[in-house]
Order: structure tokens, then C-alpha cells, then sequence
């Protein structure tokens, strides 16, 4: 660990842990990587990083110059994290469809955070396409840096130590890796990590069932925060994965519920939809086959949310 990176030290080498109580007891193995485990407690702060250390050295980013981006939170608090650390300003693009917990969070980091209002809390393409829209005609300001992540290439250099990290804590015995889809950086990062070890490995990509797009089904509205954006993401590449599964946000928060009350591991919607996913994969490669998948991110940020909120656990 190097002193010298400050809080960047602690990105990266997050546990490997396998379920015990959720997965069936004669099908394969499944373990989770805990990505709670970095900073602000999500796998974001990888790319978040890369990103604006990426703006940084080819001059995009220049000293006493502000970040802007369209974010449904996540990646904002791990920008707003990266941007207390160096020293850059951050104006966020949000909206009420999103936790208030990653609204707090993100000014707690310094970040300016603006709303983009939804349509009754609803995730849709429309109401993506308008945050992009908005962040657009910010960045047009001196002096500001647009991150924009669904077209960033850096962002899936920030995931290249996460397959890596994953190759090493199963010793090399992996059979599939399987993961949710939403700018699709980190499905891509850690495919091509892994898969420069062995290119048998197979993955499964995950969305909600309510907006398939890349099952080919019509968008809709979308209650599983930080993916499915209702479109394809634009650097979205189809070759790369074996299959495709949807999972409905009903399935992914009662996932998410029972992970903590059987597992002690207490994550976000889109962890509960990776380890459904997961389940399903497991009964199609049987015993002896080895599933990872990721907890994505923290449940502190969803404890408003109808995910955890009384009356709904």
C-alpha cells in the first residue's frame, strides 16, 4: 500500500466470500466479492479513480477545474470521493428518482448536486437521456470536464484489477463469472481480465426484466437503481458475454433482504439481482462449477428506499 495515493490506498483487494445459506447446497459454489469494502463502499470508486487520473494526465482536467456528470448517485459519491482527494470540484446531475442517502453522501464529499425531477420515482429512458442532456450543457462552462461515463473509455481500465483479484482469491478456479449491466464498464473489465487467464470462462450478463433492452425487449420503467438505463449503453459489447439474464426488481430486493438476514451481507438491489442471476447459473453448470458474482455496494444507501424501508422487510 502506498502512502502517497492517500485515500486511493484503500481501492481495491475487497474480500472473496462464498453464501452458505442462500446457495443450494447441492449445486455449485457462488461467491460473492464484497465491493462495500472500498471507501465509499462500492466498486465505482475503481473507475471513479481511473477516470479522473485519465482526464488528469492528458490535460482534459486542469488544476482548479470542476467534474461534471449525470449520475444515478453511485458513481457521484465515488467521483465526489476522487475529487476531494485531488483537489477538483464536482457539479452532479441527479434526480429524486435515486436514495436521498446518496444525495447526502455526495455533499458530504463537497459535490454541487442539481435535479433532473422523474416521472413518480420512476427509472426511464427518458429521464437518463435528460440528465446526459443537462451534464452536456453544464460541461460547456470554463473551465469544466465532462466525465460522462457511458462513452469513457477509462472507466473500464478502473475494473481491470477487479478480474484480477478475482482470478487470485479463487486460485484460478472459476467457471463463470456473472454481473448486472449498467454503463457495462465493469462486466467488460473483468471479463477481459479474467479471460486473459482462460478464455473458457463464461459470463452471464444481468438486467431487469421491466427493461430488457439487451434481450432485445421494449424499455420501461426501472426500480433497480444503477442499471438498466432503459437503452443499450453505447460501448456495450454483446460478443463478449454467453447469455443474458433479467431479473425483476421484486426478486432483487427480496435477494437483497434475505442476503442479510441469512448471510450477514447487507447490499443494494443490484447485488440481490447479481446473486439471483447467480442462483440460476448455478443450477444450469450443476455441482462442481464455480459462480462468482458482485455485491455491488453498500444497503446503508437504500435505507430510505422501499428496499429497507419499514414496512417493507
Amino acid at each position: 500500500m502506498n502512502d502517497s495515493e492517500g485515500a486511493f490506498a484503500g481501492i481495491g483487494n475487497t474480500p472473496l466470500v462464498e453464501l452458505r445459506r442462500v446457495a443450494p447446497a447441492n449445486g455449485a459454489r457462488i461467491f460473492v466479492k464484497l465491493e462495500w469494502a472500498n471507501p465509499t463502499g462500492s466498486m465505482k470508486d475503481r473507475m471513479a479513480r481511473t477516470a479522473v487520473e485519465g482526464a488528469v494526465r492528458d490535460g482534459r482536467l486542469v488544476p482548479g477545474g470542476t467534474v461534471v456528470e449525470y449520475t444515478a448517485g453511485t458513481t457521484g459519491i465515488s467521483l465526489a470521493f476522487a475529487c476531494a482527494v485531488l483537489g477538483f470540484g464536482l457539479h452532479v446531475v441527479f434526480s429524486d428518482a435515486f436514495s436521498d442517502e446518496k444525495r447526502r453522501t455526495m455533499l458530504a464529499f463537497g459535490a454541487t448536486v442539481e435535479d433532473v425531477p422523474s416521472n413518480n420515482g420512476a427509472i426511464t429512458e427518458a429521464l437518463i437521456k435528460q440528465m446526459i442532456a443537462r451534464a452536456a450543457e453544464v460541461s460547456k462552462q470554463p473551465g469544466m470536464w465532462w466525465c460522462d461515463q457511458l462513452n469513457n473509455h477509462d472507466a473500464v481500465t478502473g475494473y481491470l484489477p477487479l478480474g484480477e483479484e478475482i482470478w487470485t482469491q479463487t486460485k484460478g478456479r472459476i467457471d463463470a463469472f456473472v454481473h448486472t449491466v449498467g454503463t457495462a464498464h465493469s462486466i467488460h473489465g473483468v471479463t477481459r481480465a479474467l479471460r486473459a487467464h482462460n478464455p473458457d470462462i463464461r459470463v452471464f450478463a444481468v438486467e431487469p426484466a421491466e427493461s430488457a433492452v439487451l434481450s432485445g425487449q421494449p424499455t420501461g420503467p426501472n426500480r433497480i437503481e444503477g442499471i438498466g438505463i432503459g437503452f443499450v449503453p453505447p460501448l456495450w459489447e454483446p460478443d463478449t458475454v454467453d447469455g443474458i439474464l433479467t431479473v425483476s426488481a421484486d426478486e432483487a430486493m427480496d435477494m437483497a433482504r434475505r442476503l442479510a438476514r441469512q448471510e450477514g451481507l447487507f447490499a443494494g438491489t443490484s447485488s440481490g439481482a447479481n446473486v439471483v442471476a447467480a442462483l440460476r447459473t448455478a443450477e444450469r453448470m450443476g455441482p462442481g462449477s464455480t459462480i462468482v458474482t458482485i455485491l455491488c455496494d453498500s444497503g446503508l444507501r437504500y435505507l430510505s428506499t422501499e428496499l429497507y424501508r419499514s414496512g417493507t422487510i
